[in-house]
């Protein structure tokens, strides 16, 4: 059995891993799946990337034993913050932000929101385009579309205090897996392959950003096939 943490990206919460989870632990694996502070529906009251660390961290620690720790998007900012914890024995990267020590998401994704992002009008936070169609082209243009509306509805603010904060990226202590999504529209393949060449292993799914939700077996069977790495850990 392999614990796994998982970590939703932006404008979104924990809802987006079930499938892949429901998969891992029909393996007979252990999965947590976090809740980032930096997400909710109330813009004004969300926290920064300090606070979804520390989410992170808790249920690393609360796992209790060797931990695969894998971040979606967003939260590669987060999950490399914990590149030298004692129980990660593997940190997978689904299409997510790799940064280099002193790097932010803005020197990473640009300062300009993305043509499918808005702005909040009186707090620093930013959601998903209310455009149903842009969104789903932009995020998940591989989702069937009678399972958009529901996507859609799901999206909530994201804090702007995640994009200037530099990544103290610590040492990491154990092997890294990039997941490459080869039909991201969000974070362009090329630029996930310039991150990717950081990993010490380099996987790839023919979806678009939403694995989760699009192609959850695939991105299970990925994860699942980890385990040596954690048996390694405990020898």
């Amino acid at each position: 059995m392999t614990t796994y943490v998982l970590v939703h990206g932006g404008f979104t919460d924990g809802w987006y891993w079930g499938e892949t989870a429901t998969h891992l632990e029909k393996e007979g694996h252990r999965v947590l799946v976090a809740d980032l502070p930096s997400t909710g529906r109330d813009p004004a009251t969300l926290g920064g990337l300090p606070d979804d660390v520390a989410e992170v961290r808790r249920l690393v620690d609360e796992a209790g034993g060797p931990v695969v720790l894998v971040g979606h998007s967003y939260s590669g900012m987060v999950v490399t913050e914990l590149a030298d914890h004692p129980g990660v024995v593997h940190t997978v990267y689904v299409s997510a932000f790799l940064p280099a020590r002193d790097q932010s998401l803005m020197d990473l994704f640009g300062s300009d929101p993305a043509p499918w992002m808005e702005m909040a009008a009186d707090v620093a936070a930013t959601r998903v385009t209310g455009d149903v169609e842009v969104a789903h082209q932009a995020l998940c243009a591989d989702l069937d579309p009678s399972r958009v509306p529901e996507w859609h509805a799901s999206l909530m603010w994201s804090s702007a205090a995640i994009l200037g904060v530099p990544s103290t990226a610590p040492t990491s202590m154990h092997p890294l897996t990039y997941v490459v999504l080869e039909e991201d529209r969000a974070i362009p393949p090329e630029a996930q392959e310039a991150m990717a060449a950081r990993a010490d292993h380099v996987e790839r799914l023919a979806t678009g950003h939403v694995p989760q939700l699009t192609d959850p077996t695939g991105l299970a069977a990925i994860l699942a096939g980890l385990t040596d790495d954690v048996r390694e850990s405990v020898q």
